[in-house]
């Protein structure tokens, strides 16, 4: 059973600074997330601090938001898609 509706979804545009558009499934974006966040738990956004966890932390900002904050010329946006067959 999945932990959550948003798994229904196909997946979801990534963009990043000086980087090509990308498209990840939901488990690929987790994974960018969470090797983000692992490198900033002294800069976490404040809604991600009571989580205890790196997983809590990605998954958290996976479905509540759509953009990380990576300082002053750095960005990083997440949008999801549904993928025609």
């Amino acid at each position: 059973m999945p932990d959550s509706i948003m798994y229904q979804e196909d997946g979801f545009v990534v963009l990043e600074t000086d980087q090509p558009e990308q498209i990840l499934t939901p488990q690929e974006l987790l994974e960018k997330l969470k090797a983000i966040l692992s490198t900033r738990q002294d800069d976490l956004p404040k809604e991600l601090e009571k989580l205890t966890t790196i997983d809590e932390q990605a998954q958290y900002l996976m479905e509540n938001f759509c953009d990380l904050d990576m300082g002053s010329d750095d960005y990083l946006q997440w949008y999801v898609i549904r993928l025609e067959k």
